[in-house]
């Protein structure tokens, strides 16, 4: 986390996707869901895009995440970038 900042929604949101789920010690349900890290790519795509979306909405309800995708950045190491399209709800 940044060490100031922290409450701007775009922010906020940056944070979540950065917690695995579990780490958080008061809130075990807050993060992705590390599961889906080690399933293959066609099955573990829809799954992660989902809990995204998910996150984001139950724990940033002022951020509509319009569009939620994966860019693969080297495959064959399983490295990649969620990309998220995203308002602030006004």
């Amino acid at each position: 986390m940044r060490a100031n900042g922290n409450g701007m929604p775009m922010q906020c949101v940056a944070n979540l996707v950065r917690i695995v789920r579990g780490e958080c010690i008061y809130d075990r349900i807050k993060g992705i869901d590390s599961t889906l890290i080690d399933k293959p790519e066609p099955i573990a795509r829809p799954l992660l895009i989902t809990d995204v979306r998910w996150l984001i909405k139950t724990y940033e309800p002022r951020v509509d995440a319009n569009e939620v995708d994966l860019e693969d950045l080297l495959a064959l190491q399983g490295n990649f970038r969620i990309n998220i399209n995203a308002i602030v709800k006004g």
